[in-house]
């Protein structure tokens, strides 16, 4: 085999291009259930199907249960969005995937807490890889 042909593939196959596109913010501030809002708020069940318009997002399917760890303090005239992992054992491979939903596409089945904090959004809420 070419030496040469042979250096193009290793260099195809193990090179990794990445994109991050930091998104326009959904919403300038948030509620947590602490400081690096990593505790889950509540749990809750998809009323039904979302598709994820964009990276931000995560798609849900109906029934699928959805841990909540923040949600987005909506600005006037704009949609309320919470962020979330979805489980279920149908749809292994959007476990543990965090991203934004409707909060109209779920209904809170559980709270975990009622001791919440406010913070500020950063454009990393919102990075996308």
């Amino acid at each position: 085999m070419n030496c040469p042909l042979v250096s193009v593939l290793f260099v195809g196959l193990f090179h990794q291009t990445t994109m991050a596109v930091i998104m326009d913010k959904l919403a300038d501030r948030k509620i947590c259930g602490d400081a690096e809002c990593s505790y889950v708020l509540s749990m809750a069940t998809a009323l039904d199907d979302f598709i994820a318009p964009d990276c931000r997002f995560i798609n849900i399917k109906k029934g699928q249960m959805v841990y909540v760890y923040s949600k987005l303090i909506p600005a006037d005239g704009t949609g309320v969005f919470w962020s979330g992992s979805v489980y279920s054992e149908r749809y292994v491979d959007q476990m543990g995937r965090t991203g934004y939903f409707p909060a109209t596409v779920v209904k809170e089945t559980r709270k975990f807490t009622d001791n919440t904090i406010r913070k500020q959004t950063t454009d990393m809420d919102f990075y996308c890889d």
